[in-house]
């Protein structure tokens, strides 16, 4: 367990928690994307704690995750504050897969959740990021791997090499994580053709943040929402936390009038008292582009 080093800068303005410790939960480096954030807009010090993260489920597959990313990222949390005996936890989780709407087109959910023990309070913030370099790529025993490299970012961004069959149960030691170097990928990729019947190898991203930059960055602006989001204090309690909890769709089409699945309005919240209320867009749009309308562009 480590802390993290306060950083040097202006002062920050007065916070709920200003000068109090928040523990952090991880193995893969994320204090590096978020200790200035919370240090800087929240007047707290991160104190990093390396718990056994992957006992709630890997990227990789070898151990499934049984929870949603929101139970899981809370879980995360958790298992830092009752390490070190503090009330206030973070903690960052994440899925990626294609989109639902458009298959080939791969996106990420990046959520960041905030326990507060003694208000009894959890603020979890997400954001759908399209900036991702997820991918994966089923590789023939003829067949190598450059172009699909150039593409997701090796050897900046690591990547994780298995042989096509492979199962944890049978072969664990087959499974070659956090390769970011030629030297290490050729070696897995003969330790996996051979392996495989076919000569076949499985490749993949490695998501975890300490192997991804791209992911990393998203942690920073995610944490800085989350940041924004604990200066906020609610507007019928004074809890921290107030902000975006929702959308709802409808924005009318700007030549016919009909509604289009664009935001009309957004719900914000507070997650301590419950408080509730519908704002317009925070862009001030009123209408949508014919080219989004279901009727003008069917």
């Amino acid at each position: 367990m480590a802390v993290i080093p306060k950083t040097k800068g202006g002062s920050p303005p007065l916070s709920a928690y200003d000068g109090r410790t928040v523990c952090l939960t991880t193995r893969h480096g994320k204090q590096r994307a978020l200790a200035l954030p919370f240090q800087r807009g929240l007047r707290v010090q991160l104190q990093l704690c390396e718990q056994d993260t992957d006992q709630l489920g890997t990227f990789s597959g070898e151990i499934p995750r049984l929870d949603d990313a929101a139970a899981t990222c809370r879980a995360k949390a958790l298992l830092g504050m009752q390490a070190s005996g503090l009330t206030l936890g973070l903690a960052s989780e994440a899925s990626f897969g294609p989109h639902p709407a458009m298959p080939l087109l791969a996106v990420g959910q990046e959520l960041l959740v905030f326990l507060d023990q003694e208000r009894d309070l959890c603020v979890l913030e997400q954001r759908l990021e399209w900036r991702t370099n997820y991918s994966q790529q089923l590789l023939a025993a003829d067949q190598q791997p450059d172009g699909w490299l150039r593409q997701v970012g090796f050897p900046s961004h690591a990547v994780i090499v298995r042989p096509a069959t492979w199962t944890a149960e049978l072969r664990p030691e087959l499974l070659f994580k956090g390769l970011g170097s030629q030297v290490a990928l050729r070696d897995a990729l003969a330790r996996c053709r051979a392996a495989d019947p076919a000569g076949s190898v499985w490749l993949e991203t490695d998501m975890r943040a300490h192997c991804n930059p791209t992911r990393m960055r998203s942690i920073r602006r995610l944490g800085l929402a989350l940041v924004r989001r604990l200066q906020t204090a609610c507007p019928a309690c004074g809890s921290p936390g107030w902000g975006l909890l929702d959308t709802l769709p409808g924005l009318p089409c700007g030549d016919c009038g009909t509604t289009t699945t664009l935001t009309l309005s957004e719900i914000w919240g507070c997650p301590q008292c419950g408080a509730r209320r519908d704002q317009p867009r925070r862009d001030g749009r009123l209408h949508a582009d014919p080219g989004q309308c279901p009727w003008c562009n069917p």
